[in-house]
Formats: C-alpha cells, sequence, structure tokens
C-alpha cells in the first residue's frame, strides 16, 4: 500500500524532497521552507492518503473530487493558513507539493517499491485538491492580514497584491513542469484567475497614481521596455492560440516616461487586442518614429470597429458591444495614463481586419 510505503520511508522522502527544494533556483527556498515545510507537506499527503484507504474497497467515490476535497480539505486549509505564519510565500507552497510529489516517485522507483495506476492517480489527486485548497487558505489568510493592517493608501494595497500575483504566476509556471496536471484543480486556481487579477491590479495601480498626480519620469529603453510588455502577454497569446509578433526594437531609442503608468497603458492595449481577436488571429506590438518622437503600435484582428465607436471608445465605462464584462476602464485608463506622460492615444480602424492602436510619446534625451 502506498500508504505503509510513505510511512515507513519518511524520513528519506523529508531528505530528498529538502534537497529538491533547497537545490530549487527559482522560487528561492527558505529557511521556513526547509526546516518545516517539507515534513508538514508529506504529513500532510500521509494523512490524506490514510483517510483515502480507509474508504470502502472499491467505492466509487474514493478517488473522486468530492472524496479528496472532502477528505484533505480541511488539513490543507489548515496548512496553507500556517504556511503563511512560517513565512513562505504562495510559490514555494506550490512547488513544495511538487517536491514531495517527485521525491515520493523518485523514491518509489529505486527501492523498487510496486505502486498501482491507481495509487499513483490517487496521489496525484490528492496533492493537486491539498495544492489548490492550501493556496487558496494562503490567499485568503493573506488577505486577512493586509486587511487588519491600518494601510493608508490604497496604493500600498495595490503593490501588495501585485507582489502576491507576481508569485502566483510564477507558481503556475512550476506547476506546469510539476507532477500535477495544469488541467486539475490547482491549474484551474491559479491559471484561470491570474490574468484577470493582474488586469485588476494594473488599472488600479494606475488609477491611484492618476487620481494623485504620482509621477515619476525616468529614462527607459523602449527595447527593454516593449521586451518587458511582450514577456507579459505571450502566454495569454499562446493560451488563446494566437501568434504575438513582436519586431526588434532600436536599442539606442528611449523615452522619457513614468514607466508603471506607460506600461499600464500599453498592457491594456495588449490585453484588449488578445480578448477580441479571434483564436488563430495575429497581434502585433511594434514601433516607429515621427518627427516629434516615438510611436508604440498595437494591432489587433478584431475585425474592425463600428461606426462611431473611435469617437468614443476612451469614455469610462465604454465597453466592446459584443463583450459586457469588465468596467469598461482599460481604455480611459490607457488614455489618461500616456496624456499623464506628455504622449497621446490614438486609433486607427481597419474594417474587416482591425484596429491600430498608437501611443505617440516624445523622444527621450
Amino acid at each position: 500500500m502506498l500508504h505503509d510505503f510513505l510511512t515507513q520511508h519518511r524520513a528519506a522522502l523529508v531528505e530528498r524532497a529538502r534537497a529538491k527544494v533547497a537545490a530549487r533556483r527559482v522560487p528561492a527556498a527558505s529557511n521556513d521552507e526547509l526546516a518545516l515545510g517539507v515534513p508538514a507537506f508529506l504529513a500532510q499527503v500521509i494523512e490524506l492518503l490514510r483517510e483515502e484507504e480507509r474508504a470502502p474497497a472499491g467505492a466509487a467515490a474514493r478517488t473522486s473530487d468530492a472524496a479528496a476535497n472532502a477528505a484533505m480539505g480541511p488539513s490543507a486549509d489548515r496548512q496553507g493558513d500556517a504556511q503563511l505564519r512560517a513565512g513562505l510565500t504562495v510559490a514555494q507552497v506550490v512547488e513544495g507539493y511538487g517536491d514531495v510529489c517527485q521525491a515520493i516517485a523518485e523514491h518509489a522507483a529505486e527501492t523498487a517499491t510496486p505502486i498501482s495506476v491507481e495509487e499513483y492517480r490517487t496521489l496525484n489527486l490528492c496533492i493537486d485538491v491539498a495544492t489548490s485548497r492550501a493556496v487558496t487558505a494562503f490567499s485568503a489568510a493573506r488577505d486577512r492580514r493586509t486587511e487588519s493592517a491600518e494601510v493608508e493608501r490604497l496604493g500600498v494595497l495595490a503593490h501588495e497584491m501585485r507582489n502576491l500575483l507576481s508569485k502566483a504566476l510564477l507558481s503556475y509556471q512550476a506547476l506546469q513542469r510539476g507532477a500535477v496536471g495544469v488541467d486539475g484543480a490547482t491549474g484551474k486556481l491559479l491559471g484561470g484567475s491570474l490574468r484577470e487579477l493582474q488586469a485588476l491590479i494594473d488599472r488600479s495601480l494606475s488609477e491611484v497614481r492618476l487620481a494623485a498626480a504620482i509621477r515619476n519620469p525616468e529614462r527607459v529603453s523602449l527595447a527593454e521596455f516593449i521586451e518587458d510588455m511582450e514577456v507579459g502577454a505571450t502566454l495569454a497569446a499562446k493560451e488563446k492560440g494566437l501568434v504575438l509578433e513582436v519586431p526588434a526594437v532600436d536599442r539606442a531609442v528611449a523615452v522619457v516616461a513614468d514607466r508603471p503608468l506607460l506600461a499600464s497603458a500599453v498592457g491594456n492595449l495588449l490585453q484588449n487586442a488578445i480578448k477580441f481577436t479571434p483564436p488563430g488571429g495575429r497581434v502585433t506590438l511594434s514601433t516607429g518614429r515621427e518627427a516629434a518622437g516615438v510611436l508604440i503600435h498595437v494591432a489587433d484582428g478584431c475585425g474592425g470597429l463600428a461606426e462611431g465607436r473611435a469617437e468614443t471608445m476612451f469614455r469610462a465605462f465604454d465597453r466592446q458591444a459584443s463583450d459586457h464584462t469588465g468596467l469598461g476602464l482599460g481604455l480611459k485608463i490607457s488614455h489618461d495614463a500616456v496624456k499623464a506622460n506628455g504622449g497621446a492615444l490614438r486609433v486607427r480602424d481597419l474594417p474587416g481586419i482591425g484596429c491600430v492602436f498608437t501611443v505617440a510619446l516624445p523622444l527621450g534625451a
């Protein structure tokens, strides 16, 4: 039985998993994770499998999502909350379960321990559900801690949320390389909401900076900025089945701008382009020059704009007629953010093809 194997080889599995955690480059292992996290992860998996094995033999619900949640949910919830108190990050929560799963598989192979396909399936389901529940509890505990603090500015809260989101995105990438399938509960939890949450946070940050007239102009390399935008949009485009085309940019060109505001503006344009371009289409992020400065173009394949829409689309709460998700603030914030950087945002309709949004910025020294 897998439960007996885990119990008998617990010490060896802990050491093997700890070695994996210590050797990990991203996310880097913390002292708390090495000392507390790995044994706790393994102990939880053993307990979850024990509960599963106590189910009646042949019971259909033994390895169902509902049964797994009922058996392991409460302990996973407690684990997620405890991991926050221990100082772990959400990325370490996800990676920790993956390390334990790999340690189990490797040690079983080395000791020639037979583990049935059904037991492996149960193990993967246990880890999948446990990870999902632990991350949910981790996030809830983090929210409670944030709410209890006396946050004087909305910007502080937004920045903290963005930091957590960056770790969650890293966790999702780690999840793709682990033993848990991205189509399971963990993948749906981390992957399904990340981009919407990221857009919400970026818009919140921009609104705060615009309302408070916060400006931190700096010299921004256009090539490096475009590369950052490409990294953020590549995964979303790939998942929708789009081609993201980004021509090379002259590294000698720079602009003077508030980088977070500019990133929010271009990020919103890319998000909309990906959202409204049908699968199999193309989105292009390119640059150009004009006498007054630098141009950043975002071209999509939405099919073109409805008559008169080009004149109204930069107003607050204006939304694409065929898609009523969100508050419709993205383009308005992009417009205001570009304007705050001394530039202008324009749109050019390509009937039957799509549209091109152009950010015009003054050339930096």
